[in-house]
């Protein structure tokens, strides 16, 4: 069995019609995803996504970067320290 990390995607969305497309990548990744909140900041417009994997190392490298090269997407991967699997 391929070894897996805990993590966290921090995503924050300016860009409503980035939505769909984020929807659909996550939805691609669906099998890792422990757990997912999201918090619309109406004052400022922007929509702030936290996600919790536990994945290979590739598949949330991937992910980050694909989530971060939508448009007016912005995301950061934030790994636990020791590997668990």
């Amino acid at each position: 069995m391929e070894e897996t990390r805990v993590a966290q995607l921090g995503i924050l969305v300016e860009d409503p019609d980035s939505v769909e497309a984020l929807n659909a990548l996550l939805h691609q990744y669906k099998d890792y995803i422990i757990g997912r909140m999201g918090l619309p900041y109406r004052a400022k417009q922007v929509n702030i996504i936290s996600i919790v994997l536990d994945a290979p190392q590739d598949a949330i490298s991937t992910l980050a970067g694909k989530v971060g090269m939508l448009p007016g997407v912005s995301c950061k991967a934030l790994y636990a320290k020791l590997p668990h699997g």
